[in-house]
């Protein structure tokens, strides 16, 4: 068996971390065949996931994300590309919250622009 941890610091807060987690879910269960399970908390949430072969959990918290994954035998020759496929899909959907977050603060820091006024 082989085992995937993956660890992500954010800056998120918890609501938009949550949003996260469950779109990765929901790819998760159509691009694999995965059957995900969203247990919300206080202060965290985790998404449990698992198919023949795999399953772990996805633990969600306003500054970071952990995945830990045990991989059975037949998977466990793929682990390092598994692993890679992760880290790239989670990456991804973190970069564009990131890069959402980025526009927000600088069109709120923005002076509105006056209208011309007509003569």
């Amino acid at each position: 068996m082989a085992d995937i941890h993956i660890h992500r610091d954010h800056q998120l807060g918890l609501a938009k971390a949550r949003k996260i987690a469950w779109k990765w879910a929901e790819e998760v269960e159509s691009k694999f065949d995965m059957t995900c399970t969203v247990l919300e908390g206080e202060f965290s949430d985790t998404v449990e996931f698992k198919r023949s072969g795999v399953h772990g959990s996805l633990v969600v918290a306003a500054d970071h994300f952990d995945l830990n994954a045990k991989l059975g035998f037949l998977l466990g020759a793929f682990s390092k590309t598994i692993e890679s496929e992760i880290e790239k899909n989670l990456d991804a959907l973190l970069s564009k919250s990131a890069a959402a977050a980025t526009k927000t603060a600088a069109a709120k820091k923005a002076p509105a622009k006056k209208a011309a006024k007509k003569a």
